[in-house]
């Protein structure tokens, strides 16, 4: 009796300890399959306002805030922006000083604590740019996707897709580029996206589901008068949009693609996104086995570099930086590897994960301006 007694007490610590490193791997699996709109990605600190006064912010100092560029600067019922690294400025000790550039939100005070995001405006093109835009509806795999629609005299369209943890508020920062070049835009809400269809499971496949949304969009261009598009992603909408010129039955009207911080490798970014979560290390490969069982989709093959590489046909563009620790670019360094003559990659230093306009905004929209000429 006692042996048995000891054996279903063994029995029950092993299945008890099995169904905490699922749950474990359920959990660190979340912040990248289930991240929410809107909110900064995990292992972006949290910075605390000393002071503000007119045309500058006082901030923690920390390599966040050291970052060159310009950020939103988010929190709860709060949202600024900020620009540039105020160099000289007198600032008290562990503390440095940026430009603030307006507070599109809320009430900025001294002790709030603070994210950088890379999604710098907010509302609609009209509110955020003084653009106007038509609010559209794209018919989709799930459902109706709502989009922004602004007008240009070209017919080539360029379609923008947001990756983790941003909206489609995030691809504004390069509207007034492209509006300036006469490029219609249509900025996409895709499925999980705030008014757009969820999964049915409500878990995100990184793109390798949410792809079809974009091709939906190719269509919809395609039927209101668009020649060909130019696919604009970033994160994982940029590797929706190499998904979509290399599998949409429409990829013959992708005239080119542009790539910002792509997620190419799946488990790097998960492992980088649980690890983000103080994840311990023994646990991140229960991450990657969860992420799969729950998805059923994501197998190594399905993002591998040089296969996509082989696929592609259209000039394409990766904006991209060694800085990024969610989705690390030696991916990006062997697309543009295996593909010279198509692939031009354009390097971003100190950028993190999707932020390359902020990082070097003239720098970037000269590398888009130069890859868009050609293709107009």
């Amino acid at each position: 009796m006692r042996l048995r007694t000891a054996a279903a007490a063994a029995v029950t610590t092993v299945l008890g300890a099995g169904a905490a490193a699922v749950a474990a791997g359920r959990y660190a699996s979340d912040a990248a399959l289930k991240p929410v709109p809107g909110r900064p990605l995990p292992g972006e600190p949290q910075l605390t306002v000393h002071a503000i006064a007119a045309g500058q912010i006082t901030l923690s100092r920390a390599l966040a805030s050291l970052r060159p560029g310009t950020y939103g600067l988010t929190g709860p019922g709060v949202h600024a922006v900020v620009g540039p690294v105020i160099e000289g400025a007198p600032a008290p000790a562990a503390c440095v000083v940026r430009r603030l550039e307006r507070v599109v939100h809320g009430r900025l005070e001294p002790g709030l604590r603070l994210r950088f995001t890379p999604q710098v405006h907010v509302g609609d093109p009209r509110d955020a740019l003084g653009l106007d835009h038509a609010d559209v509806e794209v018919p989709g795999e799930l459902g109706t996707l709502p989009a922004w629609f602004v007008p240009g005299a070209r017919d080539i369209w360029v379609i923008t897709a947001h990756g983790l943890g941003t909206t489609r508020e995030h691809p504004m920062v390069v509207m007034p580029f492209l509006h300036g070049q006469q490029l219609p835009v249509l900025d996409l809400a895709y499925r999980g996206d705030p008014g757009a269809p969820r999964q049915p499971d409500g878990i995100g496949r990184l793109g390798d589901t949410e792809w079809r949304d974009l091709d939906a969009a190719i269509r919809f261009a395609v039927r209101y008068g668009a020649r060909g598009v130019v696919l604009h992603g970033f994160s994982t909408g940029a590797t929706m949009a190499l998904r979509a010129a290399t599998g949409s039955a429409l990829r013959h009207r992708v005239s080119g693609v542009v790539l910002d911080s792509p997620v190419l490798d799946w488990q790097a970014t998960l492992r980088a996104t649980a690890a983000a979560r103080h994840t311990p290390a023994a646990l991140l490969p229960l991450a990657v086995r969860a992420a799969q069982g729950r998805t059923g989709l994501l197998t190594g093959d399905r993002t591998d570099a040089a296969a996509e590489a082989a696929r592609l046909d259209v000039p394409t563009l990766i904006v991209h930086g060694p800085d990024d620790t969610l989705a690390p670019w030696d991916a990006s360094r062997e697309l543009a590897a295996a593909r010279p003559e198509l692939i031009t990659l354009h390097t971003v230093p100190h950028a993190p994960h999707a932020a390359m306009w902020n990082a070097d905004p003239q720098g970037y929209e000269e590398a888009l301006r130069r890859f868009m000429t050609p293709l107009m």
